[in-house]
């Protein structure tokens, strides 16, 4: 008994080491030629995908109703979609290795104010190819521009500040050569 508790603490560190290593916003992918494709139904079971968002900016955020940094960061992004919802932009969260129950719960209970969607296969193949293999860390944060372009992947934990002033970078309009 005394093994398997050691075992699941230790567990649990682990974890949790992992996940705060990137707890101040880790940039960890540049910029994406080809468009950013993808499609999923969101927990209130509208469609939401990158060509109904194409002219808008968005950051795809992965998540899990268990994790401590995503948890810290979600009121901030509930606050700024607010702010920042009028000028074309929003958040899509994704809940990520996590019970359909427990991110329903938690978006009700967080006040989510953004479209919310549950990962599957497809899904996190779109956007692993965006990082150097899989998603490995949560939360991890895809920054879109108004192009449907990743101009950024973040994993870690953002600062309400932080968040901001990629939001308002990302609402610029991209500059393409000819």
């Amino acid at each position: 008994m005394k093994n398997k508790f050691i075992s699941k603490a230790v567990s649990v560190w682990v974890l949790c080491a992992i996940l705060m290593a990137g707890a101040y916003g880790t940039v960890v992918a540049a910029p994406q030629s080809a468009p950013l494709e993808f499609a999923a139904i969101s927990l209130d079971g509208k469609s939401v995908s990158s060509s109904q968002l194409l002219g808008k900016a968005y950051i795809v955020n992965f998540f899990a109703s268990w994790c401590p940094p995503c948890r810290a960061e979600i009121p901030d992004m509930v606050a700024l979609q607010a702010k920042y919802s009028s000028k074309g932009f929003t958040f899509i969260g994704v809940g990520y290795k996590d019970t359909n129950p427990a991110i329903r719960d938690f978006t009700t209970k967080m006040q989510l104010n953004y479209p919310v969607v549950i990962a599957d296969d497809k899904l996190s193949a779109v956007f692993s190819g965006y990082t150097k293999g899989e998603i490995r860390a949560i939360p991890t944060s895809f920054v879109v521009d108004s192009a449907g372009r990743v101009i950024q992947v973040i994993t870690g934990g953002v600062s309400k500040e932080a968040f901001e002033k990629i939001i308002v970078g990302a609402l610029k309009k991209p500059v393409r050569p000819k």
